[in-house]
């Protein structure tokens, strides 16, 4: 079944069915990756491969499949939502005032940081501190949060950026990660997987199947965060800063990466494979709600199944005849 054909409450996999727990929602995505030649910095243009327009066509290449993957979740685990993209630069307290949104979900990232013009950073770094708006960072805006909070951004073995551009060590494909914290609420439901029609590692504890693409880490937790998952080659792998004012999770991995099912899929169309990553996407729009006050928003317990629940249900009707994508 294409993914142009899934509606809420439609098999969209073979192992499970789902239907949305949000009825309504405002959600803001933001665009993380340069979006013009001017946003480059000195640093940047002093690079010997550096060609301004190359590098512009890549990123927004990039970023049209990247958010493209983000909106996807939002669509799918929303009954109404109502979507808006903004780029980084646009990202400050009026575009927030105008659209009133329940979240905000950070992209992920192409390019070091210090290649970014000064300003973009900043004036990030100032609206993050202030925001009362739930976040959800993934990858690339996941160290954007961190160094913002007092974190240095280095790669994956321990370097500051600028001194190994190239031939980095890089976390990639997918790959599992410890819950360190399974109390907080963005893993309800992570404990009750089922193992009949799922890999067999659903059958561990605190243990979660994410994907992974970055070369590129944060170096601590930063100030105020707690660390919700660490992994093999990242440390900080999740966090999130819970106050009475903010509420913003970091995820290392790519959460968003939901909708794909390797053996019938396009390769950016993540279904079966992520499902961890769709569950704590889930998890995270119910509680950015919940955090505005909002809880009215959900759908009637007699129009849906917890996600958790609504699997069980599945691996009890017996087998499809097709197999579990996985290893």
């Amino acid at each position: 079944m294409g993914m142009e054909n899934v509606i809420w409450g439609d098999r969209y996999c073979v192992l499970e069915t789902i239907k949305p727990r949000i009825q309504t929602m405002r959600v803001l995505l933001v665009d993380n990756l340069v979006a013009d030649e001017s946003q480059y910095s000195e640093t940047a243009r002093r690079e010997p491969e550096f060609h301004a327009g190359k590098w512009v066509r890549l990123e927004r290449m990039i970023a049209g499949m990247a958010m493209g993957n983000i909106e996807t979740n939002v669509r799918k685990l929303i009954r109404q939502p109502d979507v808006r993209t903004v780029h980084l630069s646009e990202l400050n307290d009026a575009t927030v005032r105008e659209f009133d949104p329940d979240a905000i979900v950070l992209s992920g990232t192409l390019r070091d940081f210090d290649f970014y013009a000064p300003e973009l950073i900043e004036s990030f770094n100032q609206f993050i501190h202030r925001t009362t708006v739930p976040v959800m960072a993934i990858c690339g805006g996941h160290q954007l949060v961190g160094q913002a909070f007092g974190a240095t951004i280095t790669t994956v073995d321990g370097k500051p950026a600028h001194e190994k551009r190239k031939g980095r060590l890089v976390e990639y494909q997918y790959r599992f990660v410890k819950i360190t914290d399974v109390n907080d609420p963005i893993f309800v439901g992570i404990e009750e997987r089922p193992s009949a029609r799922w890999q067999k590692y659903t059958k561990r504890k605190q243990l979660l199947r994410v994907w992974q693409n970055h070369g590129l880490e944060i170096d601590r937790l930063p100030a105020g965060f707690k660390q919700l998952a660490r992994g093999y080659l990242s440390e900080y792998q999740m966090m999130v800063r819970r106050t009475s004012e903010q509420l913003i999770y970091g995820t290392q991995f790519h959460l968003e990466k939901s909708f794909q099912d390797w053996q019938t899929d396009k390769y950016w169309d993540h279904r079966n494979e992520s499902r961890d990553g769709r569950m704590l996407f889930d998890n995270f729009l119910i509680e950015s709600l919940r955090f505005r006050g909002k809880s009215a928003n959900l759908a009637g317990d007699g129009d849906y199944k917890p996600m958790a629940s609504a699997a069980r249900a599945a691996s009890a009707g017996g087998s499809t005849g097709i197999p579990a994508t996985g290893f």
